[in-house]
């Protein structure tokens, strides 16, 4: 399975674009900024979007996607989600007010997209591929995402605090790969605590959950463009200390745009 990442910024600046992975062609993980990077055959050919939550840098790519390409495509673009982030994209977006409402055009019958309603836990089959819906603790409804590939699973945190649930059903799959946000340096701890992110000192928390017998590359994403090298070093200091009781630092890597992990 093939991830490219399109963006996995917390904000917009020159060559940082939000997130948003591409799966095997056909699939988006979220729809930010990143997907502006696709050719209009690459997102033509986009039948499925999973959104993690309703937040605008997870979702602003959405509706000038679907304006770009609807007219190109014979079948809907299938939109996943939970039902409060259905909701929101109802009243706030696709309204017919800041955007036309692409679920009703250019028929009832026929639209450019449906709503697909998740559930935390639920498994689908899409496109040949597994995903699973994984438990996230944000400010809004979300979730993050477990897809399966060759070698295992590809797991994104999505937005998230401190996650016990996550961490459960994680440790129960053989995991590939761990994409997981770190939004904030441990300066703005107070700050990551309100907005339900993590830092450097809470992901250490975190990452202390993980099975230590089955470890795995771990990608930090969602790192605001003005801290991200802070966040970095943070991260790298506490993980030579081990605190979590590995044997060995883990595999920590900053993840950017135009990467592509193979899974």
């Amino acid at each position: 399975m093939k991830v490219r990442v399109l963006g996995c910024s917390g904000a917009i600046a020159r060559d940082c674009r939000t997130t948003s992975f591409l799966i095997d062609g056909r699939i988006l993980i979220d729809a930010g900024t990143g997907v502006g990077d696709l050719t209009l055959d690459e997102m033509q050919a986009i039948d499925h979007v999973f959104l993690t939550h309703s937040h605008l840098d997870h979702i602003a790519a959405l509706p000038l996607m679907l304006d770009a390409v609807s007219s190109r495509r014979s079948q809907p673009v299938q939109v996943h989600a939970l039902p409060e982030t259905i909701a929101a994209l109802q009243a706030h977006v696709f309204n017919d007010v800041i955007w036309p409402d692409f679920s009703r055009i250019p028929s009832s019958t026929a639209p450019f997209m449906r709503y697909g309603a998740l559930a935390t836990g639920q498994l689908l089959q899409v496109a040949g591929v597994a995903i699973e819906v994984l438990p996230a603790v944000h400010t809004v409804p979300a979730v993050g995402y477990a897809v399966e590939g060759g070698a295992g699973w590809w797991v994104f945190s999505g937005d998230t605090g401190r996650n016990p649930a996550f961490w459960q059903r994680v440790n129960q799959i053989p995991m590939a790969v761990l994409v997981i946000e770190t939004a904030f340096s441990n300066r703005e701890s107070l700050l990551a605590e309100r907005a339900l992110h993590l830092a450097p000192h809470t992901l250490a928390q975190e990452l202390a959950q993980l099975d230590p017998a089955r470890p795995c590359p771990i990608y930090i994403t969602h790192t605001k463009p003005s801290e991200t090298e802070l966040i970095m070093a943070e991260i790298q200091r506490f993980d030579a200390r081990t605190p979590h009781g590995f044997a060995a630092p883990h595999d920590i890597r900053w993840l950017r745009a135009g990467d592509v992990l193979n899974v």
